[in-house]
This record gives structure tokens, C-alpha cells and sequence, in this order.
């Protein structure tokens, strides 16, 4: 009996490859990007993406396949695929929620601490030897305490701020609507959200909607004592506003997962003592990627047994 066919975007470790090439035909997508590259056959063969990666899925990719069924995204975030066309067009998306919430909210308050305390700075120091020949590092700043701005109340954003409630910290949140939070103060304007915060932590979903959304009035707001955390979409940051106030101090620092034009970031980044960068790796560990190979793998067997998906988007 012949194997469904299916279309693997980007590479996989070998938790994830070997069972899918159990279960499936396995076909790349082309390094050239050009769904065309592929023979006919192939095409109309796959039924079912094996999504990965942070590329625009679009309808000229979907279009090239024409008994698509199913997109089966890796990750949560969804707004590289074109999931609008996709329902239109009879296809179904799917994600992998949850399963990464905790990682990517841990690497979040792990950034904060960094950048506050300063941790890879001083790491630095004690392994130049400048802590025996100059003395002790330069004082860093507090978290406890902090008023914290968290933009974004779904799954990573509340759990980045159960996180920051052991630092006693004072949480403020932005989301479409008020949530059952006591002790938490909602605000429905960016602006005064950053305005009463210390610290901001990004936690929206990309897409259109909150493109720009840290705009360079809230960087403003923030204020030159502010800081900034960002392990959400770098779309959602006015990136040239977040640089000139970094560059000419008028916010303190920001902590940074993630970016414009990723991995091919702006080089004034690199230049700068005041921002840490990651390179959008909050959900990356092992736990975590294996478990949302699985779910993906979930979806893909869900689709093609003809039962209910399991984490449907559309």
C-alpha cells in the first residue's frame, strides 16, 4: 500500500524525520523556492505540508500544489501563512499551541534577568581575567518590585506574567478585552501601559493586525529608564524607532529573541552595549521540539484518517 504523499519545508532532526518517512513520502521543498521545480506528478500528488520555518506561505506556493488539503504548521504562530487564502481555497491550517508555552515564557524572563543583571557582561569579566586586575563588575539594576507592561494576554503572555508575580512585581497587561485577573490592571492604551511600566514584555501574536504595534510613541512612553522584552514576532516592533532609542538612550535596553528580516538582522544591533540578542530561540529545546514534531505529526494523521484535527486554525 503506497504512503500519503507530503511536502517537508526546511529540515527536521531525526526525532521528527524518521517517523514521518514512516508514515509518508517525504518530498523537499525545492532550495530554489520555486514550487514548480518540482515534476507534476509530485505535485498533485502531495496533499499535506510539513510546514517549518518563518518564509511567507503564500498563494503562489499553495496554488502549485492543486489537491492540497492540509498546511500543518510547526510552531504557534501562523502569520507567515496566508491562512485566509487557505480557508478560501478548502485547505486547512493547523498550529502546535501550548506545547511551547512554558519555554518560550521561561527564555522570556530569562532575557530580562540578563539584560537587568547584565549576566553574559559579567560572565565576560570573570573569564578576562578583569575581575582579578579591575575590580568588581559595575553595579546592574533590580526586577523585584518593577512595574511590569506585558502586551499580550494569551497562553505566553499570562504565563510570563504568573512568572514575574515571584519578583513581586506590580502587573499591568494590554489585550483586546479584560481578563479575570485580580491584582492585575488592565489597559486598554499602549501608550499608558508604557507610560506606568518599568519593564515591557512583548508577549502579542504576529500578523497585520499588530504589525507596528510597539510603535515609536509607546518607545517613547517607555521612557530612559525603561527596558523592553520581546520573544514574540519582531513585526510587531517599529525596529527603526526601538534603534534610535537604544542608540541615543532613550529607553535603557531590550532583550531581543526576534527581529526584522530574520537571520539577516539590522548590524546597528550588533553594535549596541544596551540590547541582548537571541536568535529566535525561545521554543528551542529538545522537550519542547519533540513535542511539537508530535502534534504536527498528530494533524498530518488526523487529515489524512479523515478525523477531526487536533489543533485546527481555520
Amino acid at each position: 500500500m503506497s504512503k500519503p504523499h507530503i511536502l517537508s519545508f526546511e529540515s527536521y532532526d531525526d526525532w521528527d524525520s524518521v517517523p514521518m518517512a514512516e508514515a509518508y513520502d517525504v518530498h523537499q521543498f525545492p532550495a530554489s523556492s520555486n514550487p514548480m521545480d518540482l515534476p507534476e506528478k509530485v505535485r498533485n500528488d502531495i496533499k499535506a505540508f510539513a510546514f517549518k520555518g518563518h518564509a511567507h506561505l503564500g498563494a503562489d506556493i499553495m496554488d502549485a500544489f492543486p489537491n492540497l488539503g492540509l498546511v500543518a504548521n510547526y510552531g504557534v504562530g501562523f502569520d507567515t501563512i496566508d491562512v485566509a487564502y487557505a480557508s478560501a481555497n478548502g485547505i486547512a491550517v493547523t498550529n502546535t499551541p501550548d506545547v511551547l508555552t512554558d519555554d518560550v515564557a521561561d527564555l522570556a524572563i530569562g532575557m530580562l534577568l540578563a539584560l537587568s543583571r547584565d549576566i553574559v557582561g559579567a560572565s565576560d569579566w570573570v573569564r578576562s581575567g578583569n575581575w582579578a586586575s579591575s575590580g568588581a563588575y559595575p553595579l546592574q539594576r533590580t526586577i523585584s518590585g518593577k512595574t511590569v507592561g506585558v502586551v499580550g494576554l494569551g497562553r505566553i503572555g499570562h504565563a510570563i506574567a504568573t512568572r514575574l508575580q515571584s519578583f513581586n512585581t506590580d502587573i499591568h497587561y494590554f489585550a483586546r478585552s479584560e481578563k479575570d485577573t485580580p491584582g492585575w490592571t488592565y489597559q486598554s492604551d499602549l501608550v499608558e501601559l508604557a507610560t506606568v511600566a518599568d519593564i515591557m514584555m512583548v508577549a502579542v501574536s504576529g500578523g497585520p493586525e499588530t504589525a507596528g504595534i510597539i510603535s515609536a510613541e509607546v518607545i517613547q512612553a517607555l521612557g530612559p529608564d525603561g527596558v523592553m522584552v520581546n520573544s514574540a514576532r519582531g513585526s510587531t516592533v517599529d525596529e527603526e524607532a526601538l534603534l534610535q532609542a537604544l542608540e541615543t538612550g532613550n529607553i535603557r535596553g531590550a532583550a531581543l529573541d526576534v527581529y526584522d528580516n530574520e537571520p539577516n538582522i539590522d548590524p546597528r544591533f550588533a553594535k549596541l552595549s544596551n540590547v541582548l540578542l537571541q536568535p529566535h530561540q525561545s521554543s528551542g529545546t529538545i522537550e519542547t521540539r519533540q513535542r511539537m514534531g508530535e502534534l504536527q505529526r498528530q494533524n498530518l494523521q488526523a487529515f489524512f484518517a479523515n478525523k477531526p484535527l487536533v489543533t485546527p486554525v481555520n
